[in-house]
């Protein structure tokens, strides 16, 4: 064999030789290395090899429509007769028939967190539900769903409040949740729930979204309207927000933008909130507020409904409105304002 030959073969097994030992020391990388650290395989509590669970999303956008030109941002009726003031503002802001239409499968989530009769004022009002679920269903909807995911039993606090049954009577679909009815959902830019669980059946096919909440106080975030609403569609423990209850309803209002709010002041939990439990409690507030906007919607509510205009916002406010979620300046916005008789 020629010194040239030779040459060429000590480099190829010195080649192959550095091979090995790369590889060697690889695997001894990532055999040894810490879990966390890069390429480790190393897996001590199991959670490296389990399937990560496929994430929800919902429209992008969510489920919101651009109002008439002509029509009011905000639409305020006062009175006795409720679902004559829900029509009025309705109508304030261009019509339930401009939001909802002939083919929608339309989700209504009332606030039935608590075991109460409805005259205590932690829940919506069933009356105003019923005449939200006829309205809704007489503007064409093809499916009516009414959905929440109650802090105590579900079945107990839909049949207590009144509203499982006001919701049926009316024509929806009442969904209880089930554990099975769960998903993660993915919320891009939410500080708590940017994968969190979800009562996600209920949205399955929905083209419309419309929440409906009382107006009550609350002795974490000061008050309940229609931005904590939502609160009611989260599985998981979401009791751990209480560290942040105003960072996890700025995040709300970025997990779910609905078609309408619905801001219940047909009576006011003004004190003990959120659960109340007196009749003291809860004065009459004859009024329902209708708009696009939650946190227009919420900002009257605290300032007209709760008779605290003196007091500054709650901070959710301004953290949702940083991230262009809503307007709670209601008095620079186009309202329109009837008394229905």
């Amino acid at each position: 064999m020629s010194d040239e030959a030779r040459a060429a073969e000590r480099r190829a097994f010195l080649k192959q030789a550095g091979a090995a030992v790369g590889l060697a020391a690889l695997w001894g990388w990532t055999t040894l290395a810490p879990a966390r650290w890069p390429l480790s395989l190393r897996d001590p509590d199991g959670e490296r090899g389990r399937p990560r669970p496929r994430a929800r999303r919902l429209p992008a956008g969510g489920f919101a429509l651009a109002a008439p030109a002509t029509a009011a941002q905000l639409g305020v009726a006062h009175g006795t007769r409720i679902e004559a003031m829900l029509r009025a503002a309705l109508d304030a802001v261009g019509g339930l028939a401009h939001y909802v239409q002939r083919g929608d499968v339309v989700l209504i989530k009332p606030n039935a967190a608590f075991e109460r009769p409805a005259a205590l004022g932690a829940t919506t009002n069933p009356e105003l539900l019923a005449a939200l679920v006829r309205l809704v269903r007489e503007a064409g909807a093809a499916e009516v769903r009414v959905a929440d995911n109650p802090i105590e039993s579900p079945e107990s606090c839909f049949a207590r409040s009144g509203l499982g049954p006001a919701a049926q009577a009316a024509g929806a679909r009442l969904y209880l949740p089930a554990r099975s009815d769960f998903e993660l959902l993915e919320t891009p830019g939410a500080t708590w729930i940017t994968r969190w669980p979800f009562f996600w059946r209920p949205f399955v096919g929905v083209t419309k979204v419309i929440g409906v909440a009382p107006t009550k106080d609350h002795n974490l975030c000061r008050a309940s309207m229609t931005t904590k609403n939502w609160y009611g569609l989260l599985g998981g423990r979401r009791n751990q927000f209480h560290q942040d209850i105003h960072g996890i309803i700025a995040d709300l209002a970025l997990l779910l933008r609905p078609t309408l709010v619905v801001l219940d002041g047909t009576r006011v939990l003004f004190r003990s909130g959120p659960t109340g439990g007196s009749l003291s409690d809860v004065r009459a507030g004859r009024t329902i507020v209708v708009s696009a906007d939650s946190l227009a919607a919420d900002a009257y509510g605290w300032d007209m409904l709760l008779e605290r205009a003196s007091e500054p916002l709650p901070a959710y406010f301004g953290r949702a409105a940083a991230r262009g979620l809503g307007q709670p300046r209601w008095r620079s916005l186009h309202l329109k304002e009837q008394r229905v008789g």
